[in-house]
């Protein structure tokens, strides 16, 4: 063994990295409370649920009707009908005529200077009269002590912003491996068991449920402050962090669940609007982000087949370090353990799409959501 040969170099050094992020990463995600532990709040506050919905006629009954099965005593259910062209609207309004809890927005047009669910959300937080708000997704399905707990959770830590990572589900096996390293990789760069830290630059946001005082919404301008951002809900909690509000993130593996993406082609679509936008919109970070995947996962995984000795050993560390990540995030997350033998093939895959999704934004000189198109310029301002 030659201790000055590049490739022992690189492969001890790697491995050192790889088994730091994974201890503060597999530490991390144990820390996170869990929703189904945690006790339903003393007092109750009054809640408004805000949900944007455009075209989800499939799945918007179901999910009203999970909010409205809620154990909470104080909640109302702020839903908006942004610019629908299926039967959402309808559908909205005949659970607003059967159920008193139910309000009903419709949004025609879309204003200059605002992304579709940004200013549903804004419309729908404008419309509440809870003492917290939270923001959810037309898709999400709550189990009935979700809200109550989240209350709990947020009244007990003293808390302006609790933000729950619900049990995603993914139609196919291709989606759930590609899932299961988004989140080890969305864990990893937020870190989001630090956002509880006030000290801590790291913020968390989820869309699916994102449990804020109004008080605190209101005093950072809303989803005003994100009106082009598709990463909304991040944003929304960095901006709330930076203005000193506490926050902090729990898991809600039993009570809150969402299919993400039926298929690996939806998902792919779906992450047009935000792939790009989280490097803000830079095809250099893209590049840059790009070394990673390769020297932590590709070159380790196919160092296995072209090396030997102490160099293959490192090598064979390095890729079992990262099945144990991934198998400890599928199991935060209600994922199935077989993800972490996957895992160098569902890397190539979200790298496709990131590559994908930011060359397609360049080419075109637009992002598409939900049927509109945005300015990549316009946005780009905004970053």
């Amino acid at each position: 063994m030659d201790p000055t040969d590049p490739l022992l170099i690189l492969a001890a050094v790697t491995l050192l990295v790889v088994v730091l992020l994974s201890v503060d990463l597999l530490v991390g995600l144990r820390s996170l409370p869990r929703l189904s532990d945690a006790d339903r709040s003393g007092r109750a506050p009054t809640v408004s649920v805000v949900l944007a919905a455009r075209d989800e006629a499939d799945h918007i009954a179901q999910a009203v009707q999970s909010l409205l099965d809620q154990d909470h005593p104080a909640l109302e259910i702020v839903a908006v009908d942004d610019r629908s062209t299926d039967g959402t609207g309808q559908i909205l309004d005949r659970l607003a005529e059967a159920h008193a809890r139910v309000r009903v927005l419709h949004v025609r047009t879309l204003p200059d200077g605002w992304l579709g669910k940004n200013h549903a959300l804004q419309r729908g937080a404008e419309a509440a009269t809870g003492e917290l708000l939270l923001f959810t997704d037309a898709d999400v399905m709550m189990a009935p002590g979700a809200v109550s707990r989240a209350v709990g959770v947020l009244e007990r830590d003293g808390l302006d912003h609790l933000a729950v990572a619900p049990r995603i589900r993914a139609g196919t096996a291709a989606a759930t491996m590609t899932v299961a390293v988004f989140l080890a990789l969305f864990s990893a760069v937020f870190r989001p068991w630090k956002a509880r830290d006030p000290e801590s630059r790291f913020h968390i946001g989820i869309g699916a449920f994102n449990l804020i005082r109004a008080e605190a919404y209101h005093s950072i301008g809303g989803h005003r402050t994100v009106a082009l951002r598709p990463d909304d809900d991040v944003r929304l909690g960095r901006a709330l962090k930076e203005e000193g509000f506490r926050q902090a993130t729990a898991i809600g593996i039993g009570l809150t669940e969402v299919e993400w993406y039926p298929t690996l082609r939806a998902m792919a679509r779906g992450l047009r609007k935000n792939a790009f936008a989280v490097v803000e919109y830079r095809l250099s970070l893209v590049a840059a982000g790009t070394a990673i995947p390769f020297l932590f996962i590709f070159w380790p995984v196919a160092a296995l087949l072209v090396t030997t000795g102490a160099v293959w050993w490192l090598n064979a560390a390095i890729v079992v370090g990262g099945a144990v990540v991934i198998f400890d995030t599928a199991r935060a997350h209600g994922l199935p353990a077989w993800t972490a033998l996957t895992y160098p093939l569902a890397s190539a895959i979200l790298l496709w799409i990131v590559w994908a999704a930011a060359l397609r934004a360049l080419r075109k000189g637009t992002i598409e959501w939900r049927g509109t198109e945005y300015p990549l310029s316009r946005l780009r301002q905004e970053a």
